[in-house]
Parts: C-alpha cells; structure tokens; sequence
C-alpha cells in the first residue's frame, strides 16, 4: 500500500527507532544509519530487472548498481582504510573494470541476493568498527593524513548523494517518490 508516497506506514518507519545521537560520534553514527535504511528502503519491493534497470544511457547507474557500490565503498573506507588491510582485493572493481559495480549489476536473482548480502555484512561490521573509533585519530589516505572524522563525514555526503540519485531513478522505475 502506498502512504501518499512515503516508503513506511506512519508508525513503522525503521528510522523512527533510531535513538537522537547526543555528541559529534553519536550524530554522526545516526546520520550515516539513516542514510543507509533510506537507501535500503527506496530499493525495497523491486524486482532484479527494476533494480538493474539503468538510468540514463551512457550512464551505468542503476539501484542495484548503487547497492555494490556502496558495499564497495563500505568495504574500502572500514577494512582497506581504518582497518588497514591495504592488500585486501577491492570489491567490486578490478584494474581492467574499475567500474565492475555498475557494470555487472544484471538482473539476475542470485546476483541481487548476493549484492544485499554484501552490503548489509559490510554495514555491519563497518558499524562495529565504528564503535571502538576515535574521531580525532589520524588516517593516511592517498598519502594525505586526515583524521577519522573527515572519512566518516565523507561516508555521510557518499550516501547522501547516492540516495538523491535512488530517489530519482525509483521514480523513473515506478513513479513513487516519498520521505
């Protein structure tokens, strides 16, 4: 059922549960948890050929796209980047195909199932690495040290600028719009 456009019923939109971050780490941690259940929320219900379905040509992007993508960028900012495990393989993306997330995300139902599982099991253990960060500490990447601070603000704009781009591409899909 459609609520005037909204992806929730009133009452049960998962948002809602968050908790209201009290300091910089607590509001930061609730920014980026609600950016990735809206995320989540604007691809819910769609089958493996909407969610592959592109938007505009030349353009590979697509909501299923977006979804490896974002387990991409999860996966490199926490384990390659906090984590520093800078050998470990890239998802998603190889020297030949830097661009694999989008370039492989075909409407296969395997293909989506393991997308999501991938995402939500990087979210996760990106949010229990959070857990033990400090914000202040210092981070090198690209040779450049930044604190923790910068990379997790930086993880707020990446999902904020790819939820505006679900927002349009759900509506050429199937025309909804909402919260």
């Amino acid at each position: 059922m459609n609520y005037n456009g909204m992806w929730a019923e009133p009452g049960s939109d998962p948002r809602e549960a968050l908790e209201p971050g009290r300091g910089e780490k607590a509001v930061l941690a609730e920014y980026l948890d609600r950016y990735r259940m809206t995320f989540e929320l604007k691809c819910g219900g769609l089958t493996a050929e909407q969610l592959a379905t592109r938007s505009v040509p030349p353009s590979t992007m697509s909501l299923l796209g977006l979804v490896r993508h974002l387990s991409r960028v999860e996966h490199s900012w926490t384990r390659r980047v906090f984590e520093g495990q800078i050998e470990l393989p890239r998802l998603y993306r190889t020297e030949e195909d830097p661009d694999l997330d989008f370039n492989q995300a075909v409407a296969d139902d395997d293909v989506v199932a393991e997308a999501w599982e991938t995402w939500r099991g990087e979210v996760a253990h990106a949010r229990s690495v959070y857990a033990g960060l400090d914000l202040d500490a210092p981070v090198e990447v690209h040779g450049q040290e930044l604190e923790v601070r910068d990379v997790i603000v930086h993880l707020v704009e990446e999902y904020a600028r790819h939820v505006g781009h679900a927002d349009l591409l759900r509506e050429c899909i199937d025309g909804r719009t909402g919260q």
